[in-house]
């Protein structure tokens, strides 16, 4: 459906906009293209990160990450899934890196931050064992649909950390047939139990937010903030 969306020609981008609107509030997965080339199709045809990296999502996030930054004295960060750039206009960090598997959404970054020399963006594919004292993940893991990803992804997330690492998701194996198909529910803190076990939870901060059906107006992730033991 997708190229057939593509060859309308008085449609044109407009109609690519609509195709991933689609994708975005319904279940359909005879759609769904793998989620690396989801988000890269999502990003090249005008798409953004979604409703939880704007408006009051991201200022409830960058509040308590911002908060969290300065209380312990981060002074580099690094980020998996730094999407669009817009979370990250809210950001207060002293040195940022920000990688993301979409190519489109690292040239995005890189052009809004041009001016800013303490932050920098690559692709996933070029990770090369940087480390930071803070890891962040902010509404991915419920996007990792493919067990694969998701296990590599967890990998990296804690082994790039030197002090801590906070998640922003959502915490449920709990999946219904009518969710959207580039999501895919996580207890991510069984993983982490069982493959990172220097880590512990040492906060969960519920969403300001809570999802109560519309997750335009509230959100299904909370914070969940772990520190490596001494």
């Amino acid at each position: 459906m997708k190229e057939q969306i593509k060859e309308i020609p008085i449609l044109g981008k407009l109609a690519m906009q609509l195709y991933w609107m689609l994708i975005e509030f319904q279940a359909i997965p005879m759609f769904f293209p793998g989620s690396r080339k989801y988000w890269e199709d999502r990003y090249a045809a005008g798409g953004h990160s979604g409703v939880g990296s704007y408006d009051k999502f991201a200022v409830f996030k960058a509040d308590i990450i911002n908060s969290f930054v300065s209380g312990k004295n981060i002074q580099s960060v690094i980020e998996f899934g730094c999407g669009d750039g817009n979370q990250l206009k809210l950001a207060d960090y002293p040195s940022y890196t920000g990688f993301d598997i979409s190519e489109t959404a690292i040239t995005l970054c890189r052009r809004k931050f041009s001016s800013c020399p303490d932050k920098s963006f690559r692709k996933m594919s070029e990770y090369n064992r940087e480390m930071a004292d803070l890891s962040l993940s902010l509404d991915v893991i419920y996007h990792l649909v493919e067990d694969d990803v998701f296990n590599n992804y967890m990998q990296v997330l804690f082994e790039s950390a030197s002090r801590h690492v906070i998640i922003y998701s959502s915490n449920s194996d709990r999946n219904a047939v009518s969710q959207c198909a580039h999501v895919k529910h996580r207890k991510f803190t069984d993983w982490i139990r069982e493959n990172a076990p220097d880590w512990v939870l040492s906060e969960h901060i519920p969403n300001k937010y809570p999802y109560r059906g519309d997750f335009r107006t509230g959100s299904f992730a909370d914070f969940y903030i772990f520190g490596k033991k001494e």
